[in-house]
């Protein structure tokens, strides 16, 4: 099942750092990059764009990484 997520979704990740927390700001189903980084997303592989709430970094992340909330 995928997971649902839409823009505004306060959601939490893993990082060797231990637990993050952020917020969606959009999902990405087709190639794109966050500054160097290229994000290989497609329609059937997409991914999400979250902002770090410690940080405010943007990174791209699969769904199954992310937690609602």
């Amino acid at each position: 099942m995928t997971k649902s997520l839409k823009k505004g979704d306060h959601v939490t990740w893993n990082t060797s750092q231990g637990e993050t927390h952020g917020v969606v700001e959009k999902k990405v189903t087709s190639p794109t990059r966050i500054k160097t980084h290229k994000v290989e997303a497609s329609k059937d592989n997409p991914e999400y764009i979250v902002r770090s709430d410690k940080s405010g970094d943007k990174a791209a992340h699969k769904p199954k990484a992310l937690t609602k909330r």
